[in-house]
């Protein structure tokens, strides 16, 4: 197993992750596109896309909040993909990042309501 890169300023992130995170970030699915373009591109503090945390590529994240969004397509709704995002997460949140789960159709059919959701993230006093 490779290792992670590690430092006291960054989440640790498998460097090869990277070359696939930006291949996603070119090739985001209509749901990811549309919550980015019309919203988290200009969201109150910096949000990144496709970003390599651990061995995981997150769709969104935001440092300032510690948030991790995650857009989830068909594949996340089997038994294995449930296990899959649950030891995700689980691991995520072990570095202290709260992680929400959206679905496409969420996104597509409730926008707004995704995005009050993500809005009620921010705190009272913001860093």
């Amino acid at each position: 197993m490779q290792h992670l890169n590690d430092s006291d300023f960054h989440l640790p992130y498998d460097r090869a992750l990277i070359p696939r995170a930006k291949e996603l970030r070119k090739n985001m699915t209509a749901a990811e596109r549309k919550l980015w373009h019309q919203y988290l591109r200009t969201f109150e503090f910096r949000v990144f896309r496709q970003r390599p945390i651990d061995y995981f590529i997150v769709d969104f994240y935001c440092p300032a909040l510690k948030l991790v969004i995650e857009i989830d397509g068909d594949s996340h709704y089997t038994e294995q993909g449930q296990d899959r995002d649950r030891e995700r997460s689980q691991r995520l949140e072990s570095y202290g990042l709260k992680v929400i789960r959206f679905t496409n159709q969420q996104v597509l059919e409730n926008f707004d309501g995704v995005c009050e959701e993500i809005g009620g993230l921010i705190p009272p006093s913001p860093p």
